[in-house]
C-alpha cells in the first residue's frame, strides 16, 4: 500500500476525466477451491488495487464525480468471524488509511446505486471478468448479464487505461522489486535443473521462494523440456542431459506488481552446437529490439525488427531462404515465431488485459493486424515515457505446425522445409526482460539476470 496521497491523486485525476456521474468499483470476492470455507489465495481486482490500494475481500467503491465524495462498502467482522481470523482493522480504519472519510455497509451500495438512477445520473463500471462481479452489476443496475460487457463505459475504460499505463516512480520500485525476486527464481532453476529431475521440482523450488520472500507467483509458471508449446503449464516431464527448458516465470510484489522474465536452461550444463546457434539467434534478435524501444516508435515496428532478425539467423543456418525482409512481409517468420514480442506489465502480468486488449495495446488508427503471428501481438502502438513492457522473442518448432505448412507448400519461396525437418524435435527458445520507457530511450528493470550463454551455462554446470 501506498501514501494515501497517491490514492488521492489517482482517484481525482480519474474524476476530472470522467466529469459526470458516478464511477463503481468492484473487488472481488473470496473463491472455493472445492467448498466455501476452502478458497484460492485472495487476489484483489487490479483497477481496485490501483485506486484504493485495500487488498481484502467483500469490498465495493464509488466515486461521486459531481460532489466529490469518495465512499467505500464493506461489512465489519462479526463476533462468529473473528473467532476464526483474528481481530483486523475496521472498514472505516481501512479506508482512511488511503484517504476515504466515507464508509457504508455492503447492503447500503444497491441504495446508493438505484437512487442515482432514479435521478437520471449515469453510473459508469468497467469490464468485468469474474462471473460473481457479473451477478453482482446484475443486481445492482438490473443489467442483464449477457448485456454487461457491451454496457462497460468505454470512457472510463480508456481512461483507466491511460492513467495506469504511465507507472510512477512507486510503482516503478515495486515492479523492480517483483523482478528482483523473479532473478533469483530464475537463479535458483539454473542451479537446481538437473538429468533425472522432473520439472515440477524446479518449478515447485521456484514457487516457494517467492512465497518465502513475502510475495507469491504473478502467474502460472511455465518450466518445460517442450518449449515449443508457448504457454506450457505441464510439469510432469522427466529432464535429461541434453534437452533444453523454456523458463518463463514471474513473481508478484505484496503490493500486486509483477515481474515476467524467461530464460532458457541446458540441462546438464552445457548447450550442444545446434541449440547455441538458435540461442544466438534469439539473443541478438531481443537485443537488438530492446535497443530500438524509446518513445514515439510503434512497438509492430520493434516486432517486426525483431522477426526480421530472426529470419536473417536462421537464413545463416540454411532453414530460411530469400530476401529476411521479403520473408517477413510474407508471414514466413510465423512457422517459428508465432505470438507478440511483447506486452504491458505493472500490477498485471499482461497489464490491464482484463479491460480490453484493443484499449491497451493499439488505438483508433493502429488496429490489430489479424494474420497469424501477428494477430497475438499484444502491444502495438507507439511506446511512451513511463510504460513498462516485456520484450520476449523467441523461435519455436512446432512439429504440427511444420507439417500442416509443408503440406500446403506455404511460403515455400522462403522456407527450406527439408532443413527445417531436421530441427522438428528441438523444442524452442524464449529469452525476456522488462524494460521502462524513459524519456529518450529505454532501462532494463531489476538487477541483471544471467542471460549470455556463458553466464548461464556457468550456473547450469555449477
Amino acid at each position: 500500500m501506498f501514501d494515501a496521497e497517491v490514492y488521492i491523486e489517482r482517484r481525482r485525476s480519474l474524476s476530472e476525466q470522467i466529469r459526470a456521474g458516478l464511477i463503481l468499483f468492484l473487488g472481488n470476492n473470496e473463491s472455493p477451491m472445492n467448498y466455501p470455507d476452502n478458497q484460492y489465495p485472495f487476489r484483489q481486482d487490479s483497477s481496485f488495487l490501483y485506486y484504493f490500494g485495500l487488498d481484502c475481500p467483500s469490498l465495493a467503491a464509488v466515486i461521486d464525480v459531481d460532489d466529490g465524495s469518495v465512499c467505500v462498502f464493506g461489512d465489519d467482522l462479526t463476533v462468529d468471524d473473528i473467532v476464526w481470523t483474528g481481530p483486523l482493522p475496521t472498514v472505516a480504519d481501512r479506508a482512511r488509511a488511503v484517504g476515504v472519510d466515507r464508509t457504508a455497509p455492503l447492503h447500503k451500495l444497491h441504495e446508493t446505486l438505484t437512487a442515482a438512477t432514479a435521478q437520471g445520473r449515469a453510473v459508469r463500471f468497467l469490464q468485468q471478468y469474474r462471473a460473481d462481479n457479473v451477478l453482482a452489476i446484475q443486481r445492482l443496475l438490473e443489467i442483464r448479464p449477457s448485456a454487461i460487457a457491451s454496457r462497460a463505459s468505454e470512457t472510463l475504460t480508456r481512461a483507466v487505461v491511460a492513467q495506469r499505463s504511465i507507472k510512477s516512480p512507486e510503482e516503478i520500485e515495486q515492479i523492480e522489486e517483483a523482478v528482483d525476486l523473479t532473478g533469483a527464481m530464475h537463479v535458483l532453476a539454473m542451479k537446481t535443473a538437473r538429468p533425472g529431475m522432473y520439472e515440477m521440482e524446479v518449478a515447485g523450488a521456484m514457487e516457494g521462494l517467492a512465497l518465502s520472500r513475502g510475495g507469491r507467483l504473478a502467474f502460472p509458471i511455465i518450466f518445460s523440456i517442450h518449449g515449443e508449446t508457448l504457454h506450457n503449464h505441464y510439469h510432469g516431464n522427466k529432464m535429461s542431459s541434453g534437452d533444453i527448458v523454456v523458463n518463463d516465470s514471474g513473481a508478484e510484489s505484496a503490493s500486486g506488481y509483477a515481474g515476467d522474465i524467461t530464460r532458457t536452461i541446458p540441462i546438464g550444463g552445457q548447450f550442444s552446437q545446434r541449440q547455441r546457434e538458435i540461442y544466438t539467434i534469439v539473443l541478438d534478435a531481443q537485443e537488438a529490439a530492446i535497443a530500438a524501444c524509446r518513445p514515439g516508435i510503434e512497438f509492430r515496428d520493434v516486432h517486426r525488427l525483431a522477426s526480421t532478425m530472426l529470419v536473417t539467423g536462421l537464413k545463416g543456418l540454411g532453414l530460411v531462404k530469400g530476401d529476411p525482409d521479403d520473408a517477413v512481409a510474407a508471414g514466413a517468420h510465423t512457422l517459428f515465431f508465432q505470438c507478440g514480442l511483447g506486452h504491458m506489465m505493472g500490477l498485471d502480468v499482461h497489464d490491464m488485459e482484463g479491460l480490453g486488449e484493443r484499449y491497451v495495446g493499439y488505438t483508433d488508427t493502429i488496429e490489430r493486424n489479424p494474420e497469424f503471428g501477428w494477430k497475438s501481438l499484444r502491444l502495438a502502438k507507439a511506446l511512451e515515457p513511463g510504460f513498462v513492457i516485456t520484450v520476449e522473442p523467441g523461435l519455436y518448432f512446432i512439429p504440427e505446425l511444420i507439417d500442416r505448412w509443408r503440406a500446403d507448400n506455404k511460403c515455400a519461396d522462403f522456407i527450406n522445409y527439408d532443413k527445417v525437418e531436421q530441427y522438428r524435435d528441438f523444442g524452442g527458445v524464449r529469452l525476456e526482460d522488462d524494460i521502462l520507457i524513459t524519456e529518450e530511450a529505454y532501462r532494463v528493470l531489476g538487477d541483471p539476470i544471467p542471460k549470455t550463454i556463458d553466464e548461464v551455462e556457468a550456473l547450469a554446470s555449477s
